[in-house]
């Protein structure tokens, strides 16, 4: 209704909308990650570096798929047997059918997470209607995928191995990750093996499940590089909503989509990046380590990952930042 009766009124520049406006992050978690490795590719690929237009990081894989699969067609089946999974599949390379696996790549999605999720994509479509046929292209698919990924964001890799890694050595020692958030918000990790407590009646026995002492390692692992960009991820939006009610901002925001009026969406934009780069003059990975071997000086962490030489300053005149 609002956008109808800005486009009849003979000024519409001059109406009054109420309708908040949505600006979104471009694959958030590995903008985080490309800050955190400083990151150029990377960088690039998730809308840090100022273009004329949007990069999509969805596509840009999906390309490298393509020319990767290309390459692996043109090769004698009889002795590559990806070649014919690659001429069987490599028309249905999309943006669709890699954005899921793209998405929960910051999540630590294994291969055979990624596997599941293109082998949805492809039943969807119903072109290989074959079950053999389609698992070994999904197998197949999943893994040219990841590597495509692993190209792309080499930082974004070495850093989520690094922090699982401190997250193990942690966990060996029956702890739980800890850490606190730039803005001084402490974090544990709650995951604690289950225990069984037997309780007999005079009617039955009733089984109870109880967190017992022992840390789960794999779950402490697996589950401390995601949890530990939300915690970024969080600490921007936090940034950002404080600066918006200074400035008299109205501000919503959900995960990565932040909104706000028509009127104020150039200022929340301005807002956005000053507040990331702010969070990344901060040496947060050297803090991190730092917590790690005051809480727990016996043990040995691993050295921080190598990082590239990417300029936060650049995301200030990074306009499709958030958009």
């Amino acid at each position: 209704m609002n956008l109808t009766e800005a486009l009849r009124s003979s000024s519409p520049e001059t109406t009054i909308s109420h309708i908040p406006v949505h600006q979104d992050g471009s694959c958030n978690g590995l903008q985080h990650y490309a800050a955190l490795g400083k990151d150029k590719l990377g960088a690039i690929a998730v809308n840090l570096v100022a273009g004329e237009k949007p990069a999509d990081v969805y596509t840009g894989i999906a390309n490298r798929v393509m020319e990767i699969m290309r390459m692996d067609a043109q090769k004698d089946p009889s002795v590559e047997p990806d070649a014919a999974r690659a001429r069987l599949i490599v028309d249905q390379v999309d943006r669709k059918l890699v954005k899921q696996t793209v998405m929960t790549s910051v999540y630590g999605v294994t291969y055979i997470g990624a596997r599941e999720q293109i082998r949805r994509r492809l039943k969807e479509r119903g072109v290989i209607p074959n079950d053999s046929e389609l698992f070994g292209a999904s197998c197949y698919a999943a893994k040219v995928t990841l590597t495509a990924l692993g190209e792309m964001f080499q930082a974004a890799r070495s850093i989520m191995n690094w922090l699982g890694d401190c997250a193990k050595v942690i966990a060996c020692e029956n702890e739980p990750v800890r850490w606190t958030t730039p803005l001084g918000l402490p974090v544990v990790q709650p995951y604690r093996k289950l225990g069984r407590h037997l309780i007999k009646t005079s009617l039955q026995v009733l089984t109870l499940q109880r967190e017992t002492d022992k840390v789960m390692v794999k779950r402490q692992r697996t589950a401390f590089p995601p949890n530990f960009v939300h915690s970024l991820d969080g600490s921007h939006m936090m940034m950002t909503a404080v600066a918006c009610k200074r400035q008299g901002l109205n501000f919503a925001g959900v995960h990565d989509s932040y909104w706000t009026h028509a009127s104020d969406v150039d200022t929340m934009n301005k807002i956005l990046r000053e507040k990331f780069v702010e969070l990344y003059d901060t040496p947060i990975l050297e803090n991190l380590l730092e917590s790690f071997e005051k809480s727990f000086p016996k043990l040995k962490f691993p050295p921080l990952p190598e990082r590239g030489d990417f300029d936060m300053k650049e995301v200030l005149e990074s306009t499709y930042f958030f958009n």
